[in-house]
């Protein structure tokens, strides 16, 4: 249904889109995600034909977006983040003003019912825009991207400003609208995209770092080994053997207890299994090992981990306190270096900084 390939926007020197290509298939669910200015919006807004792409090729219903704009927005949906709304008109009006807008052949009563039950509106229908709540200002805008019934739906942000009630309403809107249409879901919620995407699909300063079906999306990530360990035996003494086995990057005890068993969170290398090793070494000290489990990645940590992977070094590296010079030290530096240009006058730091107060009088 879409198909994007080797798609790149510049703006000047900077590419925001980096050769990018993926397919969506019919009644597929896709959840685009990415940290704030990795090229999401940029896609979306080539996809829907609102920009020119720098190279490469958009084609939605087989339709290429640049070739045949307006044949190919006939298929789309679309609801930014920033709903698309005429605050002054009613909510009929504007409904009414949006079918027109996109030539729609259905009929028209019948059509927009449909729309205010499955966004629930009909409460609001004849209300001006203006005098509507966030949440319901949200309701509109789906509600005219639902217009026409088009075989894509691209959203960016659509539960923003809504309550947990109305969120859950719009989750499950989404997901019907996945039987019969191709969804495309923008967000920073992460348990949206868990909720309701089939696919994930994770975009880092213009490239795509990641495309897995939700449930795979932990194969993305190459990350610590994580679980939990019940271990019968003196507390400190356990941690402190932990901590210091070869193979396990932390250990820390956790606060439920499990009879005279405590409970830690191990976490190993890269491609080492410390299980058996870990065993073997409880057994020789006669500290019993009454269970162990693997710890799931959550789509956070998952999120955060690809980023990082992605991201080069010297660009974003995150620095701790003791690496790097502080803001204070540098200060220092620099008036020290102001100071030694400008001699040892009378005043010190204030008069190498700022000039003393016969420099002032003589200029």
């Amino acid at each position: 249904m879409i198909k994007i390939e080797h798609l790149v926007k510049n703006y000047g020197s900077n590419c925001a889109v980096d050769d990018v290509s993926f397919e969506v298939k019919k009644g597929e669910i896709v959840g685009l995600l990415g940290p704030n200015g990795a090229g999401k919006s940029t896609t979306m807004n080539i996809l829907t034909g609102y920009l020119s792409a720098t190279s490469g090729s958009v084609s939605v219903a087989g339709l290429d977006v640049l070739d045949n704009p307006l044949e190919a927005k006939k298929h789309i949906g679309y609801l930014p983040e920033q709903p698309p709304l005429y605050l002054d008109m009613t909510v009929e009006e504007y409904l009414i003003f949006n079918y027109n807008l996109k030539g729609c052949k259905l009929n028209r009563t019948k059509h927009l019912e449909e729309i205010c039950d499955v966004v629930k509106i009909r409460d609001v229908y004849k209300r001006v825009i203006k005098n509507l709540s966030k949440g319901y200002r949200q309701r509109v805008g789906i509600a005219q991207a639902l217009i026409g019934s088009p075989e894509v739906i691209i959203f960016d942000e659509p539960t923003v400003g809504l309550d947990p009630k109305q969120i859950i309403e719009v989750r499950n809107l989404l997901r019907n609208l996945g039987k019969d249409h191709t969804v495309i879901l923008s967000t920073h919620i992460l348990q949206e995209v868990q909720a309701v995407c089939d696919r994930i699909v994770i975009i880092n300063r213009g490239k795509i770092v990641a495309d897995e079906l939700t449930e795979n999306i932990t194969r993305a990530v190459e990350n610590n080994r994580r679980f939990t360990a019940k271990i019968c035996g003196p507390q400190k003494e356990v941690l402190t053997m932990l901590r210091a086995k070869p193979g396990i990057v932390y250990a820390e005890v956790m606060p439920q207890r499990d009879g005279d068993a405590y409970c830690y969170t191990i976490e190993s290398e890269v491609g080492v299994d410390i299980r058996k090793n870990l065993f073997y070494t409880l057994a020789e000290k006669n500290w019993p090992l009454v269970g162990m489990e693997a710890l799931g990645m959550s789509l956070e940590d998952i999120f955060i981990a690809i980023v990082d992977q992605s991201t080069p070094k010297n660009r974003y590296e995150r620095r701790g306190p003791r690496s790097g010079k502080s803001r204070t030290d540098t200060e220092r530096e620099i008036a020290k270096t102001v100071m030694e240009k400008a001699g040892k006058k009378q005043g010190g730091e204030f008069s190498a900084l700022f000039g003393s107060d016969s420099d002032q009088e003589s200029k």
